[in-house]
């Protein structure tokens, strides 16, 4: 019988074998990593080609990436206090029974589960005793007994927390939001358009469900801590030497929970530009405002191929990710491992050694399982509830700031107003140097119409806003009937101003609701003849007529049934809003940027009829056919009152209103002349081309 062949490595030939195979890991790694480094590479670019670079984000939430980022296991621990005592000051404001409920319900479940261990211990040591088995198992019935009402009892706690939870979660985050927005709409004008303060807003409202979110996880780490520290004393009433065996198994595990968070935040922070140019791809894809472009130059493909190139980025990391994990998890199981192994060991040294029993060694391997669940619980909840917390510090930051900057609601209460007074009056806006109002003195009486003119930048805006009791002047006085805005009840001031704004509000309501914003009441519904006669001022039935439900008709695309108005039909709304509103003062800011001529000339025709009603117009607009009608003009330029007077005076005067007046009446004169042929008498009153004295 022939002899078998030994194929069997000479022992020289192994190191060769296994320096080959480190060589194709190497090399199946550099491949890898290649291949990613190469689809990053192309995102790169697209993002160069699209954005110019990166998207730098408006909003602070970016830094709290940057922050979890930094996380450590003891840095999250030496957190834990003051994040667990913040949970619970919110649910104590929102609702203090339901906190009570669930503070004692977690701390059961805790408690039941340490007593279910030691009843579980009692159980395995009469089932282990010497004598019948009949015997043996009605010992131990005490002992599983008490287990099912212990089992019970937990259940019963769960579920009282579970409801608790559920009533209070909802109560904190509207507690958040009402306190949030109850104090932002009191805030003064100039920090709502401070830059930095709207970044911080933008986050802010996050913070609002970050309450909510922060009763959840606070919950989970009081119920893992409890259990943890449960089982923790349970083991060292077992044997003392159980508790530190615990921690072998347990702290492998917590170190890679935390090393695979970080990665992730890691990794979230780095990506999150790609991420957010990658949804602004998508969007521009499929947003009906793109669409015309998309479909007729053939900016589809284009752009589909850039995400496709992003899509394949973003699949490359996340595949990085994966292996890294699965990496981590390889590790930190076989040291896992490798500690149950002596733990096991020990257990059994003990047990044979006469140190400790069989049915304790039992309940000993129970409680280390459970404890490394909640270990793990723990870690996670921990991290979750520092991510929330930075959101939450965004939103007691803003309260902070908007308490400071707070519209005061004391002071003179005001009447209507005989004259305002401005005197002497600066205004420099916030991080700027040079003043965009520069010692402006002025009077407006009561019921006559105010023009304010200039080119754009001149300060009339500005000036609006501070008689509208938007802004404070930085210097100076503006008075009414002698009482100075910083001395008066502002409340009082804004009930009697009105606004008309070239970039008035669209409420995404009823098209009657947005007429009724001009003067709402929670406590009683709107005035009908009110209402009527704000319809009929701004002839918004031109409007509501065309509307599938009238004035019922909400005013909002994006939802069935809802209809888009144009411009023109808009501002109608805005008309009969400011009308509805029926202040003594009415600041109208290019209040007819968006109307045809006709509808233009009905409108100032209209704005002479608030006058005879004794009411002080403010008229803001660049179209001086109008402004000739004003009873008084005052040109600004460059934030300073450049000269005043009636139409008549300042064509007179051949000032820069002269010049700005006969640039539009050339302009108007050579349409005129243009339209002639196919309506030869479009002039109407008011037309420059029609009275032109220079």
């Amino acid at each position: 019988m022939p002899m078998a062949q030994d194929t069997r490595q000479p022992p020289a030939a192994r190191p060769l074998r296994r320096r080959a195979r480190g060589e194709r890991r190497r090399a199946r790694g550099e491949r890898r990593r290649a291949a990613h480094d190469a689809a990053r590479t192309a995102g790169d670019t697209t993002a160069a080609t699209l954005f110019g670079g990166s998207l730098t984000p408006a909003w602070s939430g970016y830094q709290h990436r940057r922050q979890s980022t930094e996380l450590s296991f003891p840095g999250t621990l030496r957190r834990l206090p003051r994040l667990v005592a913040r949970s619970l000051r919110l649910g104590w404001q929102a609702d203090p029974g339901a906190l009570v409920i669930v503070v004692i319900a977690e701390i059961g479940q805790g408690l039941t589960a340490a007593f279910g261990l030691l009843a579980t211990n009692q159980i395995l040591l009469e089932l282990f005793s010497a004598g019948p088995t009949p015997d043996r198992v009605r010992s131990a019935a005490p002992a599983l007994l008490t287990v099912a009402i212990l089992g019970c009892l937990g259940a019963l706690l769960r579920a009282a927390s579970t409801a608790a939870t559920g009533r209070l979660e909802p109560k904190v985050e509207r507690a958040a939001e009402v306190e949030l927005l109850e104090r932002v709409i009191r805030v003064e004008m100039t920090k709502i358009e401070d830059p930095e303060f709207k970044k911080l807003m933008s986050t802010a409202r996050y913070g609002t469900n970050a309450s909510r979110l922060m009763i959840t996880y606070g919950v989970q780490v009081v119920n893992a801590l409890v259990s943890l520290i449960a089982v923790g004393t349970v083991l060292a009433v077992l044997h003392p030497l159980l508790l530190p065996l615990l921690v072998l198994i347990i702290v492998p595990q917590g170190w890679g929970t935390v090393h695979s968070a970080r990665r992730r935040y890691r990794s979230v922070s780095a990506w999150t530009n790609h991420s957010r140019q990658q949804s602004e791809i998508a969007y521009s894809l499929s947003h009906h405002s793109t669409g015309q472009e998309i479909r007729v130059h053939g900016v589809g493909s284009y752009l589909l191929h850039h995400y496709r190139v992003m899509a394949r980025c973003s699949e490359a990391e996340q595949t990085r990710l994966a292996r890294a994990d699965a990496t981590t998890d390889l590790l930190t199981s076989g040291l896992s491992g490798v500690a149950s192994g002596i733990t096991y060991a020990t257990l059994a040294w003990l047990v044979l050694g006469g140190h400790t029993g069989l049915a304790t060694s039992g309940t000993a391997v129970l409680a280390i399982r459970t404890g490394t669940a909640n270990l793990g619980a723990l870690v996670r909840a921990i991290n979750s509830l520092y991510a929330q917390a930075l959101w939450l510090n965004d939103l007691e930051q803003v309260c902070a700031i908007a308490d400071t900057h707070a519209i005061p609601d004391t002071g003179a209460s005001l009447g209507p107003p005989t004259t305002i007074e401005v005197r002497n009056v600066s205004f420099t806006y916030p991080g700027r140097d040079r003043p965009a109002l520069d010692d402006v003195t002025l009077t407006l009486p009561r019921g006559k119409v105010i023009a304010l003119a200039g080119e754009n930048g001149s300060g009339k805006s500005t000036l609006a806003k501070i008689l509208a009791g938007l802004y404070l002047p930085s210097e100076g006085h503006v008075l009414w009937d002698g009482v100075d805005i910083r001395e008066a009840d502002r409340t009082t001031w804004f009930e009697h101003i009105g606004l008309v704004q070239q970039d008035f509000a669209r409420w995404d309501l009823t098209a009657r609701a947005n007429v009724v914003m001009g003067r709402p009441d929670v406590a009683a519904p709107p005035d009908p003849i009110l209402f009527q006669q704000a319809s009929d001022y701004a002839q918004a039935h031109k409007v509501t007529d065309e509307l599938p439900r009238g004035w019922d008709t909400l005013l909002d695309q994006t939802y069935d049934g809802g209809v888009e108005l144009s411009g023109g039909q808009w501002q109608r709304l805005a008309l009969a809003r400011a009308r509805f509103r029926n202040a003594h003062v009415v600041v109208f800011d290019e209040p007819t940027a968006a109307l045809d001529a006709h509808a233009e000339h009905e409108a100032f025709t209209r704005m002479r009829e608030l006058v005879h009603e004794g009411v002080t117009v403010i008229l803001i607009t660049h179209r001086l056919a109008s402004v000739r009608r004003a009873d008084h003009i005052h040109v600004l330029d460059h934030g300073r009152v450049a000269e005043s007077g009636t139409h008549e005076e300042l064509v007179a005067a051949d000032g820069p209103y002269a010049r700005m007046y006969r640039i539009q009446a050339d302009q108007y004169r050579q349409e005129h002349r243009e339209s002639a042929s196919s309506a030869p008498d479009t002039a109407h009153e008011g037309d420059p081309s029609t009275d032109c004295r220079s």
